[in-house]
């Protein structure tokens, strides 16, 4: 039997979209048994990761302060795994006065190094085509193409990081990233673009590319 991952995640219940109450519990069901979760909405538990092997970033406002940012920095820098899934790469976001979302010119520096990419804008949910580009990763062993209905983001990606799937798609969408992975200082970093809906977090090959990132994030793939 596979050795337990402990995996911390973290979302909010801001917003209208990517409430934590509603897309919670398919993103926790989404990772295999093996992966222990626990999840909140208090970004203080960034402060102090130490029990966990790694965390699960579902925040859309990725406003943090000083303590919490150097909790997960140095977390991941110091060996811990980082799964960013969906709005974890919207790095522009805050949260505004009246309950909505106020935009930043640049995305918080800190995190676009941790992550190696960053959200740009996304059209209409719709049928996305996914290709799988590294075949032989294990994160992506086992994985087909696949489709899935969900909303497709558009990405900007650093030419360093490690492109594991991409949008087989037309338009502004042809090539896509999906899926990248990085290192961090001595940690892992694997993002996931694909989430904002139940039927995306619910859909097989998503819930195998969760389960294995969580693995491999931590070193144990």
């Amino acid at each position: 039997m596979a050795e337990t991952i402990d995996a911390l995640v973290i979302g909010e219940t801001s917003f209208g979209f990517h409430s934590f109450d509603e897309m919670g519990p398919p993103l926790s069901d989404a990772f295999a048994g093996d992966v222990a979760v626990r999840t909140t909405t208090d970004r203080d538990d960034l402060r102090d990761l130490g029990e966990y092997d790694i965390l699960v970033d579902y925040l859309t406002d990725s406003t943090l302060t000083d303590a919490q940012l150097d909790g997960l920095l140095s977390f991941v820098r110091d060996g811990g795994g980082y799964v960013g899934v969906h709005c974890a790469s919207d790095l522009t976001s805050t949260a505004g006065s009246d309950g909505g979302l106020e935009g930043r010119d640049e995305p918080f520096p800190e995190l676009r190094e941790l992550l190696g990419g960053h959200f740009v804008t996304h059209p209409e949910q719709q049928d996305v085509d996914v290709e799988i580009v590294d075949r032989e990763h294990a994160i992506t062993a086992g994985v087909e193409d696949f489709t899935v209905f969900d909303e497709p983001y558009q990405v900007e990606v650093d030419d360093d990081v490690h492109l594991l799937a991409r949008m087989d798609m037309e338009g502004d969408l042809a090539e896509m990233p999906v899926a990248w992975v990085k290192p961090y200082g001595e940690g892992r970093v694997f993002y996931l673009s694909l989430g904002h809906t139940e039927e995306a977090l619910e859909h097989p090959a998503v819930g195998k590319l969760l389960s294995q990132g969580a693995r491999w994030s931590c070193g144990r793939a």
